[in-house]
This record gives structure tokens, C-alpha cells and sequence, in this order.
């Protein structure tokens, strides 16, 4: 499925966000026509419009959209719900914008995928509070870590410190809490839902590549997959079935969806 504002999305408007690659998007899981953090993902549409167009799109409009897209469909999937303007070009980004709401559909992927084994690479995302459609760098680091072995990529700041997975966000757990990386990174939605959710101890804190042989267990997450086991960074070795991480997945499995 592939909507904008509702219509079947044609060569001419997807061409252009190919070409002009401007826009900001949303990913989320949707399962018996419901999402966890629904609200979230939609505050975040809200607030990144606002900083990339200066508009502020119609949140019912675009669970509106949405809801079209996954009737009469069965099984988990995932929905990307894309904000562009197909008429704002290379030329005068600074033109009037009149975004529009472009809506996909794919089969979401497994609950429970296998520990992940990354690698950190200096990098920092162009207007990282933003999830926007810029990935080249993303996806460029991410190819190269899988060509040399590993599943993903660890994004780290000038001074060492890890900020955030390419796709996805970062948490720890030291023995004594849950640790959230102190660095420049997008807010994720399963993040803050497993914040609000988690009963023991936790706190934000710098997180710096040196560390890493001192702390127990690491876990990406986002709303594809909630939230899943990192089994080493750099080489180092970290427990991917600690009972931290059993306990992070059930809060976070708890959290009730919203239709809709």
C-alpha cells in the first residue's frame, strides 16, 4: 500500500522525494489496527512539520490515512507515514510548502530477532531531534559495518560518547540500573514508552566508548522490534539474556496500544 493524502501516490510526487530527499517520517507497528505510543508518533509528526515546513499537519487526518491503509489487511505490519510537499524543489526549498501525507505498508518484521553484534562509528545526524528522510550517512555506516562482519552500527559523538544506533536508540544496564545515553539523538517513541514503563532504577547519564567492558547489558530499540539484546560493541562482550532485558521486554510488551 502507497497513499498520498489518500490516493494511489503517483510517479511524479514519489520521484520527488526521491530527488529533493526532504521530509520527515514515522515508523510504527500495527497489530489488530492498533499502535503502542500512537500519541507519541503523532506528537512527533506534529513537532518535526513544524521544524522542517512551519505547518501543522491534521493528527486526525493522519490516523485517518492510516487506518485506510491497514483495513482488510491481516497480521502484524509495519506503517511509515511520510511528511513531504512533491512540489518543493531542489531550486526553492524556501518556497511556501503545502506538505503532504504519504502513507506505506509493509509485513513487520519478527517480534524476537537474535542479539545484534555492532560496532561504533563517529558520526552525527544532520538535525538528530528530527526524524527526517535523510539516511545516506545512516544506511553508508551501517553497509559498512555488515561488510566487515557486524549487524549494525553504534553512532558515537567527537568525545567517544554514544549517542544512538543508525535506526534505532540505545539503552544499558550497569548491574544497578538502566543507562540512557547523555548525547544528541532522536527521542524515540519505544524508548520513551520503556522510560515510562520500567520499574527499577534508571538514569541518563554520558556514556562513553571506555565504559563499555564495565556494564552487563546493552539493548536496541524501536518500534519495529521493542526492544532487543545487543550481544557485543567493539568486540565486547555483554550478557544478551540478562534478566534485565526479559523484564524490559514484558513492561514493554504490557503497554497497552492505541486503536487507530
Amino acid at each position: 500500500m502507497t497513499e498520498l493524502n489518500g490516493e494511489p501516490a503517483g510517479i511524479r510526487e514519489l520521484t520527488a522525494l526521491a530527488m529533493t530527499n526532504y521530509g520527515h517520517f514515522t515508523t510504527m507497528r500495527v497489530e489488530d489496527g492498533r499502535v503502542r505510543g500512537l500519541s507519541l508518533h503523532l506528537d512527533r509528526l506534529v513537532r518535526d512539520c513544524g521544524v522542517l515546513f512551519g505547518t501543522d499537519p491534521d493528527r486526525d487526518r493522519i490516523r485517518e490515512l492510516a487506518r485506510r491503509a491497514v483495513a482488510d489487511t491481516t497480521g502484524p505490519l509495519t506503517v511509515r507515514v511520510t511528511v513531504y510537499d512533491p512540489d518543493l524543489g531542489l531550486e526553492r526549498p524556501g518556497a511556501e510548502a503545502a506538505p503532504r501525507i504519504l502513507v506505506t505498508t509493509r509485513p513487520a518484521a519478527a517480534p524476537s530477532l537474535p542479539p545484534l553484534s555492532v560496532r561504533t562509528a563517529a558520526h552525527h545526524r544532520d538535525l538528530p531531534e528530527v526524524k527526517h528522510v535523510g539516511l545516506f550517512g545512516l544506511l553508508r555506516l551501517r553497509r559498512l559495518a555488515q561488510l566487515d562482519g557486524y549487524d549494525d552500527v553504534l553512532l558515537t559523538d567527537e568525545r567517544g560518547a554514544v549517542s544512538e544506533g543508525a535506526t534505532w536508540n540505545v539503552g544499558f544496564f550497569d548491574g544497578e540500573r538502566v543507562l540512557w545515553p547523555d548525547a544528541g539523538c532522536l527521542p524515540g517513541v519505544t524508548q520513551e514508552l520503556v522510560r515510562r514503563g520500567y520499574g527499577g532504577p534508571q538514569h541518563t547519564e554520558p556514556i562513553d566508548r571506555e565504559r563499555l567492558g564495565e556494564l552487563r547489558a546493552a539493548f536496541a530499540l524501536n518500534a519495529g522490534v521493542g526492544v532487543r539484546p545487543i550481544r557485543s560493541i567493539d568486540g565486547v562482550e555483554l550478557d544478551p539474556e540478562h534478566p534485565v532485558l526479559d523484564t524490559l521486554r514484558k513492561e514493554y510488551a504490557a503497554t497497552e496500544a492505541e486503536p487507530l
